[in-house]
């Protein structure tokens, strides 16, 4: 059953990477660019909300 879970993990690799290099490819500069620069401000954004306190969160939440 091991073998089985590698295997998937291998595959979904795989297909990850495709993606990544299909997509390279696939796709001129400076749109790879703007991509690359709005998923960067999303982490960012995301980073600062995993960052916050529940209490802030809660403030956020319900006084806003």
């Amino acid at each position: 059953m091991a073998k089985f879970g590698n295997t998937v993990a291998t595959l979904f690799a795989g297909a990850v990477v495709g993606a990544a290099v299909g997509y390279l490819l696939a796709t001129d500069k400076d749109k790879r660019h703007e991509d690359i620069e709005k998923l960067k401000n999303g982490l960012d954004n995301l980073k600062m909300k995993l960052e916050k306190k529940p209490a802030d969160i809660e403030q956020d939440i319900y006084h806003t």
